[in-house]
Formats: C-alpha cells, structure tokens, sequence
C-alpha cells in the first residue's frame, strides 16, 4: 500500500470511529461560498471607518486596505463560532507546522520555493477554499512571518468575492501585463501580517497564463521579496480543470484538502498523479467528526499513482 492509500485509510479509520459522519466538525463550513462578502476595500484618505494600523513593511498598496469582518466569516461559515474557535485554531497548529518549517527551514530541511503552497483538492466541495482561508489567518499569527493567499481559482474566485475584491486588479492581470509589478497588485488587510492578491479580470487564455513562465517568475518575486512571507494560492480542483496542474508546477508545497467519509479515495488518487513527481504534497482531511484526531497528513514527495 502507498504512502497516499496509508494515509487516506487512517483518515477514513479514524472518521468512522468517530460517530455521526454526517456531523461536521466544529468550525466546518455549513453553508455554500455563494455570494457572501466578508470583507471590503475601503480608500485609506478620508474612509468613513477607523481601521487598525497596518504594518507599513506589508502596505503594498498604501491608498487602499481590506477590511475583513470576521462576524461576517463566522456568519458564512468560513470561521468557527467564537465557543468553537479554540479547537479550530489548535487543529489549524497542527496543520502549519510542518508547513512553515518546510518553507523557511525552521527545525525542518528547506524546500525549495517552498514558501509558496498551492491549496487543493480533488473535486468542488471539499472545503478548499475553507481551508485556505483558516490556514492563511493561522499562520498570519506567527510572529516572525507573514503570509499573502493569492486567489488563482480563476473559473470561480471565491476568496476575491468572499473579501469584496473581486474587482480589483490582480493575478491574471500581472500575468497579461508583463510590465506590471505583482508587488503593486496586492491589497494589504487590516489584520496583521495578512495580505490579499485578488485573482483579478478573467481570461480565456487563463490555463496558458497560470501555465507560463511569467507565472513562475511572479511566484519566484512574491517570495524572493520578502523571505519570511508564505504565499498560500488557493487553486481550482485539480479532476475538473487544468489550470491548477500548471500551476503546481511553480509551487513547492501542495496541500491536498480531503472531504471525510465523501471524498472517493481514487479520485485523491488521480488528483495526486495530476500534480507531478518530486513535489512536496500533504493532505488535510475536513470535516471529520473525531474528537482529538490528526487532522494533517504529511509524506515525502508526490509519486504517480
């Protein structure tokens, strides 16, 4: 059996021992994306609302900052009720450990461009986008390192709809333009150490854009600008298109987010085959129903299944 199948069999073990499957775990998403806005761009001169100062090392964009309104988060379901918030961050610890360490080296060898990982799944509604979110706030909370989620889900840009920024410059416009600086198309937030790249105006060419070279060198930039940031890139589903298959090639780190008790262990599988050879991969399981399990799963390198 594969270092995958061990691990997806755990995952399913440990859910089944667990009760109701059916039961989502505390902080699960229990509704649809859809069309909730939790955040909005407001201009920093002469904004009707006093926002938290932001960091001035991470104020790419000075005019303009994201208010991100966690109530509203809750309310969607991307958050965990405050009574339930304190398992949903020690679950999320568990998850960015390893994560971090790969990408800066801390208690863990290097991975090269390791700062960069690409958020995954095999098919929509796993609770990817979920997962990128909790993620991106959990390590934003580090100390000693900052983290910037880029929206690269292009066909369906829930986190630039989710944080109202759906209409602001962004990644496939620095992809097009090449004179563009990603620098410039970032968005700061009013929470410390967290920043936003909006996935920017569609394309038809979106595939060939995330595929190309250009993408690799922005990848390259985001992290070569700043060594402690950890770009966390929420993808599209990795059985549905191809976009997120070019993309894993720039990346270091995939995080692959599995669904308890639904998720088809092939179709985990075959998504895993998509993503290539050598590449650090990682699987999260969401929404399982155990009272204190392992909720991340990390092994070696990706191999074809």
């Amino acid at each position: 059996m594969s270092l995958v199948e061990t691990a997806i069999k755990k995952m399913r073990d440990a859910a089944r021992g667990a009760g109701d499957p059916a039961t989502p775990p505390a902080g699960a998403p229990r509704t649809a994306h859809g069309p909730t806005v939790v955040g909005e761009v407001l201009e920093r001169t002469g904004s009707h609302r006093a926002l938290p100062p932001v960091d001035p090392t991470h104020r790419y964009n000075p005019d303009k900052v994201v208010h991100i309104d966690q109530n509203a988060l809750c309310a969607a379901g991307l958050l965990a009720p405050e009574h339930q918030m304190r398992e949903l961050t020690d679950q999320y610890r568990q998850v960015k450990r390893p994560l971090i360490a790969a990408a800066i080296g801390r208690g863990a060898q290097k991975i090269e461009r390791g700062q960069a990982i690409m958020m995954a799944s095999a098919m929509a509604g796993e609770g990817k986008t979920f997962t990128a979110i909790n993620l991106a706030i959990s390590i934003s909370m580090e100390r000693d390192v900052s983290v910037l989620l880029v929206d690269a889900d292009v066909p369906k840009p829930h986190i630039s709809r989710i944080f109202g920024v759906e209409k602001e410059i962004g990644l496939l416009d620095v992809l097009r333009d090449e004179s563009m600086d990603a620098e410039s198309a970032i968005l700061p937030t009013d929470r410390t150490n967290l920043s936003l790249l909006p996935a920017g105006q569609r394309s038809e060419t979106a595939t060939e854009l995330l595929a190309s070279r250009r993408m690799e060198e922005t990848i390259r930039r985001l992290v070569d600008a700043d060594p402690k940031r950890i770009v966390i890139i929420d993808s599209p589903p990795l059985l549905l298109t191809t976009e997120s298959r070019a993309l894993a090639h720039s990346v270091g780190q995939v995080v692959v987010v599995v669904r308890a008790d639904i998720t088809p262990q092939q179709a985990v599988l075959d998504a895993i085959s998509h993503i290539g050879e050598g590449k650090s991969v990682s699987l999260v399981l969401n929404q399982c129903s155990t009272t204190s399990p392992t909720y991340y799963y990390g092994y070696g390198e990706a191999t074809s299944a």
